[in-house]
This record gives C-alpha cells, structure tokens and sequence, in this order.
C-alpha cells in the first residue's frame, strides 16, 4: 500500500458540507462513506486500473485536500476524486447562470457551494441502471450492496474482471447486461478519462453501443458517470416535468436552458436535489 497526499484549488464556489450531505443521501452511494468523521471518507475502485482506493477528502477554503491509500495509479485515482466531485471544473461562472436565472439562483442560494457529485465512475453508473431497471430504487440498493459484499474488495464494488467471472442470480437479462459492461470497463470504454475526452455526442453513442444500454441509461453513465458540466438530458422526464413546474409550460427546454450554458448538467442536477429534498 503506498500513499498520496495532494492539495487543490477549487476555482469558483464548493462547499464539501454540502456535496457530502447529497452524496451520501444519493441511493446508490449512500453506504459508501466510512466514517461520521470530518470530511469525506470512502472506498473506490480506480477506473484506469480496477485497483481498490481508500480516500480521505478535507477543504480548507478554497482548497480540498486528497489523501488516496491503494496499491495501484493513485494519480489517477487523485483525478477520478476530483472529477466525481466536480472539483476539476472551473467554476467561477457558475454565479453569473444565477444572475440570468431567478430559479437557478434560488437553487444556488439553498444548495450553497454544491456541485453535482454522483458515481465513482462510468462503469459503476452503468451497472446501476442495470440493476435498477424495473426495481425501486431501495430494491436496486439492496441488490448492489449484496454484489458489493458478495463480490468486491471489502466496501468497494466488484471489479470487471471479478464480475466478468461471476454469475449472479439475478432476473431478466441482468447478469447478461453486466458482463457486458464489465467487458466494455475492461477495454477502456468506461473511464471516466476517457468518455471525457471525446464530445459528448460521440460519449453517448460509444455507452449506447455496449449490450443493455439504452438512451437513457447512456445519459446517466455520460453525465453522472463522467460528469460532463455541460450536457442536457434529454430523456429524463422528471427533469422536463421540473421545467415545466418552475418556468411554465409554455417555454421550452432549450429555451429555458440556454441560460445555465456552460453548467446545463450543473443546474439540471440541481432542479432535481431539490426535488428529492422536497419529497417530490
């Protein structure tokens, strides 16, 4: 085990607080953090080499420290911090989005300094629209943490090559779907480095093309499992439906959403805390 201790800058506003308390509240992760201590504190898989990561994350200011503990890349493990925290990203235009948008700046205002935060990688996002596919949400929980504690490296979710090899019972076309994404993970299709790297059109089509991924799912794994800053769902009706609720129904979603340029993934992922913070 070696370790890797690294100080950034954050450029523009984030609050740790606030990303901890969402990312620890989002279903899929939300067994994730280790401690009740301060900062945040979990368990990944590293998606350049699959080796498990321990990581400790603290702010101080405007800087985050990292500390990553594995035996693996552990710079790119540092980078995957960043970028699944969305930490990487140069945020100081993120106040002028809430100057053109009155709803943009009351989500702001209640979510201070928060940043969409979501799946350690792409590969751990596709999985989850697997397993979630036709369950409750709580159900899908179930099934990835009884994966995670049959099949992975003592918190951390099971490596492709580990659910590559294994056949779990579950129903429909699962297992099938997963040892297709496995597949795809181990030839480089699902890091996050990667899909980052090419336009977020050619992202979509290249998820699309793994067995078991639809358009929506795609959407996920791009823009939650990579965290694009500035891509727009276009199939997720709960976000259309929020659009609706707030800007009316008589404006359209790339009317409305031209002002949150260039934080659409930003200020979509907020409407939608928000609504899970109300219940809705």
């Amino acid at each position: 085990m070696t370790r890797l201790e690294t100080v950034h800058e954050i450029v523009g506003p984030w609050s740790l607080a606030t990303s901890k308390e969402f990312w620890e509240g989002f279903t899929p992760n939300k067994l994730v953090s280790r401690t009740k201590a301060e900062g945040l504190h979990t368990v990944f898989l590293c998606d350049t080499d699959w080796q498990r990561v321990d990581a400790i994350i603290t702010q101080d200011g405007p800087s985050v420290r990292i500390v990553v503990e594995g035996s693996g890349d552990l710079e790119s493990a540092t980078a995957q911090v960043r970028r699944l925290l969305s930490i990487d990203i140069d945020g100081h235009g993120w106040p002028d989005v809430a100057a053109r948008d009155g709803v943009i700046a009351d989500a702001q205002a209640r979510l201070p300094g928060f940043r969409p935060c979501g799946f350690f990688s792409p590969y751990e996002a596709a999985a989850w629209t697997v397993l979630s596919r036709r369950l409750l949400i709580p159900q899908a929980a179930a099934v990835k943490t009884r994966l995670t504690q049959q099949l992975g490296d003592d918190g951390a979710f099971p490596s492709p090559a580990t659910l590559l090899a294994a056949s779990p019972d579950l129903p429909d076309r699962k297992t099938e779907y997963l040892h297709a994404i496995a597949g795809a993970a181990l030839d480089g299709q699902l890091t996050g480095s990667h899909l980052r790297s090419l336009q977020p059109a050619d992202a979509f089509a290249q998820v699309q093309s793994i067995l078991g991924i639809g358009p929506f799912s795609a959407e996920l794994v791009v823009i939650r499992g990579a965290n694009f800053p500035d891509v727009l769902p276009r199939n997720e009706g709960k976000l259309s439906d929020e659009i609706s609720r707030l800007y009316g129904d008589d404006r359209s979603v790339d009317h409305v959403t031209e002002a949150w340029r260039p934080f659409r993934s930003w200020a979509a992922v907020h409407l939608r805390a928000l609504r899970a913070l109300e219940g809705r």
